[in-house]
């Protein structure tokens, strides 16, 4: 039965992970012309409160261990998107646009390295 939970408690939370992200991206993307926005978005995002979480239920809060997966590898799981910045990179690549390319990998990767850095100090603070 511990088994059910934990794989219900995993993809409910995958599931509004997703539909944050399709919503969220969704909304972004209309501020970023060509360039990935709507990835970039919630890969920060969700970066930030992973970090914040984590730091929160490790060192601060008692939760639940059905409340941490269903918050860090369900919702936010579903809500960073690194499979559909790899392929927008890729397809980037693939109509010549370098520099956009290499723009959107280091804003992904040294941003959300900030973002969950930003998420871990803040959580620190509580």
């Amino acid at each position: 039965m511990e088994q059910l939970t934990t794989i219900l408690s995993v993809g409910l939370g995958g599931f509004l992970g997703a539909v944050g992200r399709y919503w969220l991206s969704g909304w972004a993307q209309q501020f970023g012309n060509r360039f990935p926005l709507g990835t970039l978005t919630v890969n920060l995002i969700g970066s930030f409160i992973l970090g914040l979480l984590a730091t929160l239920f490790l060192e601060k809060v008692i939760v639940s261990q059905e409340l941490r997966l269903f918050l860090l590898i369900g919702v936010l799981g579903a809500f960073t998107t690194y499979s559909t910045f790899s392929l927008e990179t890729i397809n980037l690549i693939r109509s010549d646009a370098w520099m956009m390319a290499g723009l959107n990998v280091l804003a992904n990767v040294l941003g959300t390295l900030i973002a969950v850095w930003a998420g871990l100090s803040l959580a620190k603070l509580w």
